[in-house]
């Protein structure tokens, strides 16, 4: 077969594929630009943790012409993106659902919705649990000798590493079941190196977190638990999949 009838036969998928990932930068530009119209209200939900946790804090500085502008794009892109994330999975759906049987279609149903579900929920955790306490922590530090002037552009970016470290490692669970439901490990893998496993964790919790041992440790501590949930859960899906062929042999 020649390279121009490859070309060809795959000319629908690829103008299918073009459409698609127009819709979908259309709906994070026009999510982003939503998000611009509220910045201020976005900023003040941000920095709400920060003065939470230093009461005596006024207000946060910008010390280039270009750094408190900038620093509002960059979150109203991020909050675009998020506003039109299901969207985004919604496209993504469309492209290969055509191509797939009725049965692969529940289960990519279920792929979907259990990883949004993870993302959407370890980013609320990260936001609203371990951040407050990791800027008390930090803000601690503050006292007659040390006056904090936090940055505006660099705040928003560690409250962004934050939420995005938690929402991203909150995927654990979904990957141990992938992997074992695929085929590529045993369900009795992870069981077996879990130490070796804690020790990634770690190693994986410090990155995220640019090595602040107190958000390193708020987010080992839950990756434990979901990497013990994620085997639980490999073990039931065995389960049931071994139940479900009994039954149609029967």
């Amino acid at each position: 077969m020649s390279t121009a009838s490859i070309l060809e036969r795959f000319r629908p998928h690829h103008q299918e594929l073009r459409v698609r990932l127009l819709k979908s930068f259309a709906a994070i530009a026009l999510s982003t630009a939503l998000a611009y119209f509220f910045i201020e209200h976005l900023a003040a939900f941000c920095t709400q943790p920060l003065f939470l946790a230093a009461p005596t804090l006024e207000k946060l500085v910008y010390t280039k012409l270009t750094d408190a502008f900038v620093s509002y794009i960059k979150l109203a892109l991020l909050s675009g993106i998020i506003v039109s994330f299901p969207y985004l999975l919604y496209q993504c759906w469309m492209f290969i659902a055509p191509g797939l049987l009725s049965k692969e279609r529940v289960v990519a149903r279920r792929v979907i919705l259990w990883s949004t579900g993870l993302f959407i929920g370890g980013a609320l955790f990260g936001f609203f649990i371990v951040l407050p306490k990791t800027l008390s922590f930090f803000m601690s530090y503050a006292g007659e000798n040390l006056e904090p002037m936090p940055k505006l552009g660099l705040y928003l970016t560690f409250v962004a590493r934050m939420v995005l470290a938690f929402a991203i490692s909150f995927e654990i669970p979904f990957l141990m079941v992938m992997t074992t439901v695929v085929g590529l490990v045993t369900h009795d893998h992870f069981k077996a190196k879990r130490k070796y496993f804690y020790i990634a964790i770690v190693v994986l919790s410090f990155l995220l977190t640019a090595g602040e041992v107190t958000a390193t440790v708020l987010l080992a501590f839950p990756l434990f638990a979901l990497y013990e949930a994620g085997i639980l859960a490999g073990r039931i899906f065995i389960s049931k999949q071994k139940d479900d062929g009994e039954s149609q042999s029967v």
